[in-house]
């Protein structure tokens, strides 16, 4: 028996980097994951890949910063799946430069698929939840919330918004039996940052983080699997730094 055991729970963003290991763990763990990505054949390969291992998944290609999109998939999920027990809120778009290069376009793309998607996301669970079992929205923030980096500030602002958003939703649906948390991953190589952060600038990094080391894909699939599970059952409105003491040293 596995702590997730039929257990469907829906991930944007999941069709590669943290929100495929992710998905991957939970499945293995028992879970029914409900696959979303923009990109329909990556969210596609993780569930095959997810299905050949003898897990169950199902995977959706959608734009989650569309409400009808999002709305729409997790209506899809729980038909095939059952009432959602969780949403993982992780869908984002990763563009560093420096203010005066930021642009419209640039702005509007990063706050639909990293703000707009979390509410869409929220609502969607609580439209297609199973109202006779606890609840859990998991949210992604980042140190950079915490910490003033130069380049980051549409990224920042995405993120600092998600770290003030998981309070309110703590308090707001706590009494409805829903935990909110977020987490906060720090230097985790993974595909979505290859154009962003080179090889080198990670080494660098790694000397920096009081561990001497950067984050691994399943070092924060294990901390999302601890706040989804009954043994983090009394945590709520939680900001969990998986990030080797980053936030911590300041």
């Amino acid at each position: 028996m596995g702590r997730f055991d039929k257990q469907p729970i829906l991930i944007s963003g999941a069709g590669r980097g943290l929100g495929e290991g992710i998905a991957h763990r939970l499945a293995a763990e028992g879970a029914t994951v409900g696959i979303v990505d923009i990109n329909g054949e990556s969210a596609l390969e993780v569930a095959e890949a997810i299905l050949a291992k003898g897990g169950k998944a199902f995977s959706y290609g959608a734009d989650c910063g569309s409400r009808a999109e999002f709305m729409q998939v997790a209506e899809d999920f729980a038909s095939h799946a059952g009432p959602l027990r969780a949403v993982i809120n992780n869908a984002s778009v990763l563009v560093y430069e420096p203010i005066e290069a930021v642009t419209e376009e640039t702005l509007d793309r990063m706050l639909s698929a990293g703000l707009k998607s979390v509410f869409w996301g929220v609502q969607a669970f609580l439209a297609n939840r199973d109202e006779d079992a606890p609840g859990n929205v998991l949210n992604y923030s980042s140190p950079v919330a915490y910490r003033g980096r130069p380049n980051t500030g549409a990224y920042t602002t995405i993120k600092a918004g998600i770290a003030g958003l998981t309070k309110v939703l703590a308090g707001e649906l706590g009494p409805r039996g829903i935990r909110v948390n977020a987490m906060a991953p720090g230097s985790v190589p993974t595909p979505a940052t290859e154009g962003f952060v080179t090889p080198e600038q990670y080494e660098q990094r790694a000397k920096n983080i009081p561990l001497r080391r950067n984050g691994t894909v399943e070092d924060v699939a294990s901390a999302a699997a601890f706040l989804l599970s009954d043994e983090a059952q009394f945590i709520n409105g939680a900001m969990l730094a998986v990030d080797g003491g980053i936030i911590a040293a300041g």
